[in-house]
């Protein structure tokens, strides 16, 4: 039996599962999506020996759970995966697809957009849905310096991608129930024409920064890249990890992977250090999950201050020094 097509479906991207939960993100706003919509939340995933994914899945949200199981695609394949999401998309007519900006869904989603004839938001960070029933998909714009609202009022299905970090994944119910549907391989499965010889995964040093529950996060009102430097002994004394403005990026205080913005990481810390940090939007989105914000800054009324739980005006680089002072004295003591 074919779905309404009213759905929302989330694409199911398992690659490095226990550090990447983009997808148990999703599913968790896709649930609140389908409150105001009166939908089912549907996951859609392709591999290979699925079974732990898709009880993950049902465990975090999804009400249904399409699944094309095959030894071929064991392996990611874009053509593949594309052709695969297009054929179920036009059969089951989803009303809205959401998809984790991550490097696959970046290269997936455009291709899948294409085919399906609908337009799609990159890098949401905001879903909601209107008085008319129609998705919200707010997304930076103009370099990241103002906040769009954009909808797909006529084309279906409305399609999305989000970066991981953006939502909150609900916690995993053992005891929630969903439905499975196993679809089988389509016979008709083009061979690619691009195959993946290797890949190596760059490891990580210390824990991300979208997990850590201190972030220390740092802008160019530390005054400079030996100024900035000071933060990761603060960090560290802290137990928690350093973040960077993209104007100390593009400065080279800082490395890009160590970006918070709209063009970099989204964290939701327990405690978030804001050092000199201006406020500009690009970051503050990516920062508005953080349960206690406590600023630095000179100027009283930077919008970091107004949006801070605790702001001091202080000059940043000696207040970082001070904290390092007391920090050691007590490790001592």
């Amino acid at each position: 039996m074919k779905q309404k097509a009213n759905d929302i479906w989330v694409f199911g991207d398992y690659r490095n599962y226990f550090q990447t939960r983009v997808t148990l993100q999703l599913l968790s706003r896709a649930g609140d999506l389908a409150v105001k919509t009166g939908s089912s939340v549907c996951a859609v995933v392709f591999g290979h020996n699925l079974d732990e994914y898709v009880n993950e899945y049902i465990a975090h949200g999804a009400h249904k759970v399409y699944v094309i199981e095959h030894s071929s695609l064991k392996k990611y394949s874009m053509e593949n995966y594309v052709w695969l999401m297009e054929k179920l998309a036009k059969e089951y007519k989803p009303d809205i697809v959401l998809v984790g900006a991550t490097s696959f869904g970046r290269e997936f989603a455009p291709r899948l957009a294409k085919l399906l004839g609908t337009g799609l938001t990159a890098d949401c960070v905001g879903l909601d849905i209107n008085e008319q029933g129609i998705l919200v998909q707010t997304a930076p714009a103009f370099g990241g310096n103002l906040l769009a609202e954009i909808i797909t009022p006529e084309r279906r299905p409305q399609m999305a991608t989000v970066r991981p970090g953006t939502f909150q994944e609900i916690p995993h119910d053992y005891e929630r129930k969903g439905q499975v549907i196993k679809i089988p391989l389509p016979k008709d499965l083009s061979k690619e024409r691009l195959r993946l010889v290797h890949y190596q995964r760059k490891p990580h040093r210390g824990q991300r920064i979208e997990d850590a529950d201190v972030v220390v996060c740092g802008g160019r009102g530390m005054g400079g890249k030996n100024r900035f430097k000071k933060l990761f002994e603060l960090a560290r004394l802290l137990g928690g990890e350093v973040g960077a403005t993209r104007p100390v990026v593009y400065a080279d205080w800082a490395d890009p992977e160590l970006l918070v913005g709209q063009a970099g990481k989204h964290i939701n810390p327990n405690v978030l250090f804001s050092f000199g940090v201006s406020g500009a939007i690009q970051h503050t989105a990516a920062i508005r999950d953080a349960e206690l914000i406590i600023a630095i800054n000179k100027n009283p009324n930077a919008t970091m201050m107004k949006k801070a739980d605790v702001a001091i005006v202080a000059d940043a680089n000696q207040l970082c020094m001070a904290l390092i002072k007391e920090l050691k004295k007590r490790m001592r003591s």
